[in-house]
């Protein structure tokens, strides 16, 4: 069984769908008190909206402390978009903000001569092997839609894009993932890469 946590940003319909059509159960989690941590298999921290809102709407829901939890279990935990982003130490979208502090790192406005957002398919640039990436063709394509990223490539970071300068889009330290990249709207290779996040669990 799959959780997927629910901070009121966004329809989560979309990732809840692909989750089963790849045969996985899934439940939403709207708060997460009196939440059992054995019960899950894998948890998932998805993605629309603002840092700000979405760090203070966790921790208002006691988020947390059960993501911590959950991530000393030694459990999958995978943050998609802006659920990568919160997965780090600080945000600067409108205000600096507290992430969950799981991965080094800071969330900041993007630079690049491109149009910001960074809206639509781009290709991912590997630059580490990881089982995520077993069956994907080469040059896959994702779907982004993003105006802030990490503002580094660290040592977590397992792959990047090229949109004028070179954005995190896959990173993973242990049992934590995160993707900049919306993989349940990716089509094929979106659906490959949550197969192998589902063999991980």
């Amino acid at each position: 069984m799959i959780a997927i946590i629910d901070y009121g940003a966004g329809n989560l319909n979309s990732i809840q769908k692909a989750l089963e059509f790849i045969g996985q159960e899934t439940v939403i989690l709207e708060s997460a008190q009196n939440q059992e941590i054995e019960k899950y298999s894998g948890l998932v921290l998805p993605g629309v909206g603002a840092f700000p809102g979405a760090a203070e709407k966790l921790k208002k829901n006691g988020f947390i402390e059960f993501i911590d939890k959950f991530v000393e279990s030694g459990k999958p935990f995978l943050g998609i978009c802006l659920g990568m982003q919160l997965l780090f130490e600080w945000g600067y979208e409108e205000l600096k903000t507290q992430g969950l502090g799981l991965l080094k790192g800071d969330i900041v406005k993007m630079e690049t001569d491109y149009k910001i957002p960074h809206m639509g398919w781009n290709e991912l640039e590997i630059i580490k092997d990881d089982p995520l990436f077993k069956g994907l063709p080469d040059r896959a394509h994702f779907y982004f839609v993003h105006s802030y990223q990490l503002k580094d490539v660290s040592d977590d970071v397992l792959a990047v894009v090229d949109y004028g300068t070179k954005i995190p889009a896959v990173v993973r330290k242990k049992n934590v993932i995160g993707l900049q990249f919306h993989p349940e709207k990716s089509g094929d290779n979106g659906i490959k890469l949550l197969e192998n996040f589902g063999e991980l669990l």
